[in-house]
């Protein structure tokens, strides 16, 4: 009986250090235990020395708990060796098995995701490695001479960097001068200068999120929908990042979705073309917006 609890609390500590976030729905569902069991393998972890992070409804072991650092010590390389080998294999063809694997074990181990298809010049790639460096340790920086298409100038912006975008060609930062939230080109920044200042406005610091859509957007939306064989087929093979937010029914011939969406315009389209073969369960905010879509083509 404790082998068999033991096997789970591994694969337990395994799910919340990868570098992806699981709610407690899909831990429980991936481990095959209650709900309640989870909790109490929380508040084990924690008496252990274990530090249980939460975002959202999210659950993950900081990679800083004393257990990690104890066994990193004998194992691990620095961080800033990780970087350079991450880079070096970035630039490796990626038909090789063993260099997918490697990608791999220094993205669980390191956290190194952020810089995940890195491809630029030098001096992108530079600028990249010290806004990682900022986001880190919760600095400010100053984005020296970036060239805005907008405003026509060319100018410092000191601001307090704190998400990668896609794919690491855009940065996500707090501007300071003007209290605002903005995303600024990675090749449009001359280079970025490091600060000694703390950040000082994170509570201000608005992400921005990419749902299984293809839609951004600060803010996240519910959506709760039963799918008929049809609508899960297309919906897995059209878009594959919404299976994780999938569970099959015990009847074998429907599946529940359960996201967050930042536009109801894809999720919505979706619905719209397999209307007999969805069912809309949440939320009402949704229901309400394929009414009006619906009586509008009615027009």
């Amino acid at each position: 009986m404790r082998h068999n609890n033991l096997e789970r609390e591994l694969s337990l500590i395994l799910l919340m250090t990868e570098n992806r976030g699981y709610n407690v729905t899909q831990l429980c569902e991936r481990l095959g235990i209650s709900r309640r069991s989870l909790y109490y393998y929380l508040d084990f972890f924690r008496d252990y020395g274990f530090v249980v992070e939460k975002r959202g409804t999210c659950y993950s072991l900081d990679k800083d708990s004393p257990f990690f650092q104890k066994l990193f010590k004998k194992v691990h390389f620095t961080e800033d060796e990780a970087i350079t080998m991450r880079r070096l294999l970035d630039r490796i063809d990626d038909s090789s098995l063993h260099v997918r694997h490697l990608r791999r074990k220094l993205d669980t181990l390191y956290d190194l995701k952020i810089l995940d298809g890195v491809n630029m010049r030098e001096k992108e790639a530079q600028n990249v490695t010290v806004l990682y460096e900022a986001i880190k340790m919760r600095k400010a920086v100053i984005l020296c001479d970036y060239s805005s298409p907008h405003s026509n100038t060319v100018t410092n912006r000191m601001v307090e960097p704190f998400m990668f975008l896609d794919g690491n060609n855009e940065i996500r930062c707090y501007e300071i001068r003007t209290a605002q939230n903005k995303t600024f080109k990675i090749s449009r920044i001359g280079s970025v200068m490091p600060l000694a200042d703390d950040w000082k406005h994170e509570d201000r610091h608005r992400h921005v999120h990419t749902d299984a859509f293809t839609f951004s957007g600060e803010k996240t939306m519910p959506v709760e929908l039963r799918l008929g064989r049809l609508a899960y087929s297309l919906l897995t093979e059209e878009y594959p990042q919404t299976e994780p937010y999938i569970t099959p029914e015990a009847d074998g011939h429907h599946w529940l979705l359960r996201m967050e969406v930042c536009s109801y315009l894809g999720v919505g389209r979706f619905v719209l073309g397999l209307l007999e073969n969805v069912e809309v369960l949440g939320s009402e905010d949704f229901r309400r917006y394929l009414t009006e879509k619906i009586e509008g083509m009615r027009v």
